[in-house]
């Protein structure tokens, strides 16, 4: 697979707060041998859905949290219908929450308050794996 010149990210939450903080802690390039990112900020259930049906999306980050509709609920419903779907990384509110996104069928897993160096190190193993055209394996 061609490596492209900027990576899309999708980030979920319905808190503006939440969304910038995963920007921040990513950042716009969250490893040297990746190219750098392109956030997409999406605030509803609906619209991830719109975004990663298009296509285009190199990893999406989904708020737990997220209220109405959550993240763990909308991973699980990405990995059942989308074929080519991207990695998913889920924000629990705890660490002992992290066993729920088992079952969304996630990728990867954070807790708040985020960590920058985990949460970019997490997110460019998952591109990594995608643009690779690599097995994602679970982080």
């Amino acid at each position: 697979m061609e490596t492209p010149e900027a990576l899309a990210v999708l980030v979920y939450s319905d808190d503006p707060v939440t969304r910038e903080k995963v920007k921040l802690a990513v950042g716009p390039r969250p490893a040297a041998d990746l190219p750098p990112v392109d956030y997409v900020e999406v605030d509803t259930g609906a619209g991830v859905l719109r975004e990663i049906d298009a296509g285009g999306v190199d990893l999406a980050i989904l708020d737990g949290e997220a209220w109405p509709t959550g993240g763990m609920g909308l991973c699980r419903q990405l990995k059942d219908e989308i074929e080519d779907c991207p990695p998913v990384l889920i924000l629990v509110g705890r660490r002992d929450d992290a066993w729920l996104a088992t079952w969304s069928r996630s990728d990867g897993t954070l807790s708040h308050p985020l960590d920058p160096i985990a949460t970019a190190v997490i997110a460019a193993e998952l591109l990594r794996a995608r643009i690779g055209g690599l097995p994602v394996r679970r982080v």
